[in-house]
């Protein structure tokens, strides 16, 4: 399917005159893809393949396939056939207006019910912390201007999201409709456990929204244990405690978990914001790269 895929996109580019280069990752495939994009590349100048060390997900092959391209312009577009090369030129058409990022939006997806879900849930995250705008609809079948990829490879993330750093660096934005096609052979790989993973991903990676969620519960928590403590010291001070010493047990115990839970929320804050400044893990090793350029 990706030997057809890249024959689409040549014919397409060759019938509109356009320079183009065609840049291929293949992120730890071991279905001979590798041996067909490297045959491709070899074939044409045009085309670059690379190799990855294994396999880093789709967002981290992305961030390497931007890294070595040349274009004024980069598309990015699924291999599987779902995306007809010829759909490319809305997307080019839209990009000459001005906009710096634009995403086809699908008159008709031919997803499964479990990939259509995760892309809502997504969608509410990109919304909440990306800024996404109501009306915008994202897809993997975008155009991006160099300015704004060259501020997503600025990105030294050890776990790139591609959309949200196309979204947090671009200014203007827009949708295109197109056509997406049923997938003619095999399945997709973003299973629910990779959906779930990828959200898990967005939310550690670009969000305090856990951490703070917990912590308000940590804060509610407290001062329940606060209002428990002051409650027994009053009954203690007019003595309707029966047991000696239970007020004071009580209510160091009940100021103690709550200050710990405070101190606690406290640190993860640090933590999280100092991570942020310290991360430089590599997301991604290249092995092998052809290109017929030399």
């Amino acid at each position: 399917v990706v030997g057809s895929t890249i024959d689409g996109i040549v014919s397409f580019f060759k019938s509109k005159k356009m320079s183009y280069e065609i840049v291929l990752v293949n992120d730890g495939s071991h279905d001979h893809s590798w041996d067909v994009i490297k045959s491709k590349a070899l074939d044409n100048p045009s085309i670059k393949a690379i190799n990855l060390l294994r396999n880093y997900g789709q967002h981290n092959a992305n961030l390497c396939g931007f890294r070595n391209t040349t274009g004024d312009f980069v598309i990015t577009m699924d291999d599987d056939g779902q995306n007809p090369p010829g759909e490319i030129i809305h997307l080019i058409r839209a990009a000459e207006e001005g906009y710096d990022l634009v995403f086809g939006r699908f008159e008709v997806k031919a997803a499964s019910l479990a990939r259509t879900l995760g892309s809502k849930a997504i969608g509410v995250i990109n919304r909440r912390i990306f800024k996404q705008p109501a009306d915008l609809t994202v897809s993997n079948f975008r155009i991006i201007r160099r300015d704004v990829v060259d501020r997503i490879c600025a990105s030294r993330s050890a776990f790139p999201y591609i959309t949200g750093l196309a979204l947090i660096n671009s200014h203007i934005r827009k949708n295109v409709t197109v056509r997406h096609e049923p997938r003619l052979i095999g399945k997709s790989n973003y299973s629910k456990t990779r959906i779930a993973r990828l959200v898990m991903t967005i939310l550690f990676s670009y969000s305090l929204f856990p951490l703070r969620f917990l912590a308000g519960i940590g804060l509610l928590i407290s001062f329940g244990s606060f209002t428990i403590g002051a409650v027994f010291l009053f009954q203690g001070l007019l003595r309707q405690v029966q047991v000696p010493g239970w007020t004071t047990v009580v209510v160091l115990v009940s100021f103690l978990n709550g200050m710990t839970i405070l101190m606690v929320s406290m640190l993860g804050e640090y933590i999280v914001r100092v991570l942020n400044q310290t991360s430089n893990t590599e997301p991604y090793h290249v092995s092998e790269m052809i290109s017929s350029r030399g």
